[in-house]
């Protein structure tokens, strides 16, 4: 199973920085724990520095990773604020059938409550969600 791992970088900054991204290593660890030969493909392990990236590798750089999020088998979602490039990952793998599960207190936002496939209010429920196999059972019934 590929797990696009989509959210928030830079949310609603102003500025150049980004949102602390300690959520990518946490969603890792517990989907390694417990979903067998799970393939994660993470935007910001592979592209750390893209907040600096010059105009085209970044206009390149964010199309080629919404492709990415249509062709993965399911997209799994932190938005704890609103996020234009989640959204846009969200919507590719909306349009390509795949799962999408979303980490978000915004349940009343059009993105996160229309293309979610299931939407999880906090981490911990999401994390009840993949160790009871759910997850598993959702993506290869």
């Amino acid at each position: 199973m590929r797990v696009f791992i989509s959210g928030i970088m830079q949310g609603s900054r102003l500025e150049q920085g980004i949102a602390s991204q300690d959520y990518r290593a946490q969603l890792t660890r517990l989907l390694r724990e417990h979903v067998d030969g799970v393939d994660i493909f993470d935007p910001f392990a592979r592209h750390p520095e893209s907040v600096s990236y010059d105009p085209e590798t970044g206009r390149r750089t964010l199309l080629e990773l919404v492709d990415e999020a249509g062709r993965a088998d399911v997209l799994v979602a932190f938005v704890p604020e609103a996020s234009m490039g989640t959204a846009l990952e969200m919507w590719q793998a909306h349009q390509r059938r795949r799962p999408v599960f979303t980490i978000s207190p915004l349940r009343e936002n059009w993105v996160v409550r229309f293309l979610s496939t299931r939407v999880f209010e906090t981490y911990d429920q999401f994390a009840e969600f993949v160790a009871s196999g759910e997850l598993d059972r959702a993506v290869r019934p």
